[in-house]
């Protein structure tokens, strides 16, 4: 038997590389009114109550940036053509995966966000009436083909929805104050891109008890968890 060699035998073991953690994405989306805000608050508690970190963000506003296209695009007073409302949505969102998204996701934890790239192929795509294939592939572009693990669906019929909004009484923005059709075919919009995509998308009747809602979004969101 050969002698073992000594340069070999002191050379140590590489050592284990461990896996990679892959955090959470989950994005509520809906029409003005479907109570995303409420339902993303009550994912929040339920995860923070459990020990996940999270991150709780949203679009446009996001980050410092993202709070500036925010002002832009709902609060301006004027027309704002439809291709530039939708590139400052597209800008803000690529900042916003950039310096938010991705770095939360290496880090392991659970994001909760408030709208992302099917509110732009919703809004300015049907909304707007622009070509909603380009709509997409503009923030896909933007975001190097970043799409959530889960997108939450909240579906209300618009003038129902309109009704909470005038129940609030607040004043409301650019988009919140479009028309009745415009706001229909928005969500005729969101219903096709779940059709697309029922892996990402989970759909909910946005009339029932908050509470049923938050249930069930617990439910799909410990499965994947």
């Amino acid at each position: 038997m050969a002698a073992p060699d000594p340069e070999r035998a002191s050379v140590p073991e590489p050592a284990s590389v461990p896996e990679p953690v892959e955090g959470l994405w989950v994005t509520f989306e809906g029409g003005d009114g479907v109570g995303k805000t409420t339902q993303a608050s009550l994912l929040e508690e339920w995860l923070t109550g459990r020990g996940h970190a999270v991150v709780r963000t949203r679009e446009p506003g996001g980050t410092e940036v993202g709070t500036l296209v925010r002002d832009i695009v709902l609060h301006h007073r004027g027309d704002i053509a439809p291709r530039a409302e939708a590139l400052l949505y597209a800008a803000d969102r690529a900042h916003h995966v950039a310096t938010v998204v991705r770095p939360a996701l290496e880090r392991g934890e659970v994001i909760i966000q408030d709208r992302y790239l099917d509110s732009s192929v919703a809004y300015q795509g049907a909304g707007r009436v622009l070509d909603a294939t380009q709509v997409r592939e503009l923030s896909l572009w933007a975001t190097e083909g970043a799409l959530p693990d889960l997108t939450v669906l909240l579906d209300l019929d618009p003038v129902a929805a309109r009704a909470r909004l005038d129940a609030d009484e607040k004043p409301f923005d650019r988009l919140e104050a479009e028309k009745t059709e415009f706001h229909s075919r928005v969500r005729d919009a969101f219903l096709a891109l779940a059709a697309a995509e029922p892996n990402r998308f989970m759909v909910l009747d946005a009339s029932r008890p908050a509470d049923e809602l938050a249930t069930a979004v617990r439910a799909r969101v410990g499965d994947l968890l």
